[in-house]
């Protein structure tokens, strides 16, 4: 464990201090920046005082939550794997805690060891961030039992919810349109020749979707009856290995929709609050790249009827803290309930430049069991565009392969309108144990072409070198015709890329490859030869000696 010196817990339980930015954002709290026994007329028996959190994850997420944190005077216990001991999140939390080797399921999906540590860094509360154990009712359960405060639904939320084949029948008990297709999970015990008759039922081309889970794993197209058996078996083998349950279920396919989703807020006193709709069909293999909001698809009528079916699905099941709610709507203006996402999205920044709010302190004011106490009809007026581009450590020319190592030199977009979150720095390892994010890049503009003028702007500034990144296929795409007007479905990004066939984001010149040619041989010719560096001092292969001062000082820091 290291804790950082020189920093204190607060002393009571304090609320959001919210910058007000924007006009007609909610007011502070009746109990902001003051202890809860020291507030009149609020019901302490119903109110939790959170004065630490631990954040069980690591990453840009855990950064954007540790700042929230911050802001609202509570303190913070982060998290380590071996390869994280130097991260951002680490360095930059009030105490850090290691939990085990590099691999998650010895790490950061340990339950039992991240309540161990929350109960040994004297954490009240604990946000799960997204991803690892987000949406793991086990984990929830396991705060509750500890006497922690779980800063996300309840477990009960979470495990209904979590289910896909359960979800759809929450949407259709409230009256909400789903995706046709089957209601039950079919689990390993359903004959094939079962689930070939109800397939036929559902009708091609369909889709074989995990029943728990997400993100495109555990999933299978299927156009043609005879590839259906061999789709089950591989949607079945990777959903089992991904989220530990085969079980899936057959959904029609419906043809170029959008994806078009809802974040909500509930509160532990009964109200759902919706907020402006989220673009989200710039997808490559059902994994979602860019996200945007307002959608250009969506009119005033049609996103009061999403908006007000989201709320009606979460209302049904007793839901409160942050969660989406995920549409398909078809070409004919149609939305169909798809899933729930019982935890905050990756792409919740595009929603707060829009609205004003800060989603991650709303999580932890509502987990301490404040009223939300937002105008409803506000949150429904997006002000102005934002967009978001998930910066990825991948080849973009080499099928978007992961491209994990060294961030040798970085420099962060900035400007009017720009907002990275990121956990990078120069000097970072990017693991090959986790998601491959380096960070996420938004713009705000008074519109869309503003917001995408913007995006392009810091993308060009943004200077990341040692690895590959993504940046040159965001600065490809934001050009694209289609995506200027608008023009896209959930297929049209797989299809373009189709289309390239394997062209190059990154044009090389022939100067440039000359120039590098003259570098490799000049770094050849002038290279000291082995043992020199030895020679000097004992700075062997270019590293300090372990008694110098850089090695001293990081020993002073608990981190070599």
């Amino acid at each position: 464990m290291r804790a950082r010196r020189g920093r204190t817990a607060p002393a009571g339980c304090y609320n959001s201090l919210l910058t007000r930015i924007l006009p007609g954002r909610s007011k502070p709290s009746a109990f902001s920046g003051q202890p809860c026994s020291q507030v009149a007329g609020l019901d302490v028996a119903r109110t939790t005082c959170v004065k630490k959190i631990l954040i069980a994850n690591r990453g840009e997420i855990a950064v954007r939550i540790l700042r929230a944190c911050r802001d609202m005077g509570i303190a913070t216990v982060a998290v380590y794997s071996e390869c994280d001991r130097s991260a951002l999140h680490v360095r930059d939390a009030d105490e850090a805690f290691a939990i085990g080797p590099n691999p998650a399921r010895d790490s950061y999906l340990r339950i039992d060891t991240l309540v161990d540590v929350a109960r040994r860094a004297g954490a009240d509360g604990v946000h799960p961030g997204y991803g690892f154990l987000a949406e793991n009712e086990q984990f929830a359960a396991a705060c509750r039992d500890a006497g922690l405060t779980f800063i996300g639904p309840s477990p009960e939320a979470i495990e209904l919810m979590g289910s896909k084949t359960a979800a759809r029948q929450a949407a259709i008990r409230a009256g909400v349109p789903v995706v046709p297709g089957t209601v039950e999970p079919l689990g390993g015990d359903v004959s094939d020749a079962a689930i070939a008759a109800e397939a036929a039922r559902v009708g091609y081309p369909l889709l074989v979707k995990a029943v728990a889970g997400g993100g495109g794993k555990g999933m299978r197209s299927v156009t043609d009856p005879a590839d259906l058996s061999g789709a089950l078996r591989a949607a079945r083998s990777e959903a089992g290995a991904s989220f530990g349950d085969s079980a899936v279920y057959l959904e029609r396919q419906l043809v170029r929709p959008r994806h078009i989703e809802v974040q909500l807020l509930g509160d532990l006193h009964g109200t759902v609050l919706p907020f402006v709709e989220r673009e989200c069909s710039i997808q490559r293999r059902h994994q979602k790249v860019i996200e945007e909001t307002p959608s250009l698809a969506v009119d005033d009528r049609l996103r009061r009827a999403m908006t007000s079916a989201a709320a009606a699905v979460a209302r049904s099941v007793g839901y409160s803290n942050a969660g989406t709610i995920e549409f398909l709507l078809d070409e004919e203006g149609r939305f169909y309930f798809l899933e729930m996402n019982t935890r905050l999205q990756v792409e919740h920044p595009v929603t707060e430049m829009v609205s004003g709010e800060d989603l991650v302190q709303w999580q932890i004011r509502v987990a301490r069991g404040e009223r939300l106490d937002l105008d409803p009809e506000r949150l429904l007026r997006p002000i102005g565009h934002a967009i978001e581009c998930r910066i990825y450590a991948e080849d973009p020319d080499n099928g978007f392969m992961p491209a994990p190592g060294r961030i040798l030199g970085l420099r962060v977009p900035a400007g009017p309108g720009v907002r990275d979150d990121s956990g990078a720095t120069a000097g970072w390892d990017v693991p090959i144990f986790y998601d491959s994010m380096v960070s996420k890049l938004i713009t705000w503009g008074t519109d869309r072409p503003q917001a995408t003028a913007r995006m392009l702007r810091a993308l060009a500034e943004y200077d990341i070198r040692g690895i590959r990144t993504t940046i040159p296929f965001f600065l490809w795409m934001l050009r694209q015709p289609d995506f200027v007007q608008g023009r896209f479905d959930t297929t049209y990004l797989d299809r373009v890329l189709d289309e390239r066939a394997g062209q190059p984001f990154v044009e090389t010149s022939d100067g440039l490859e000359e120039v590098a040619a003259i570098a490799a041989a000049l770094h050849g010719y002038l290279k000291p030869p082995a043992g020199a560096a030895a020679a000097r001092g004992g700075m062997a292969a270019g590293r300090p000696p372990r008694n110098g001062r850089w090695a001293r000082q990081a020993r002073v820091d608990a981190l070599h």
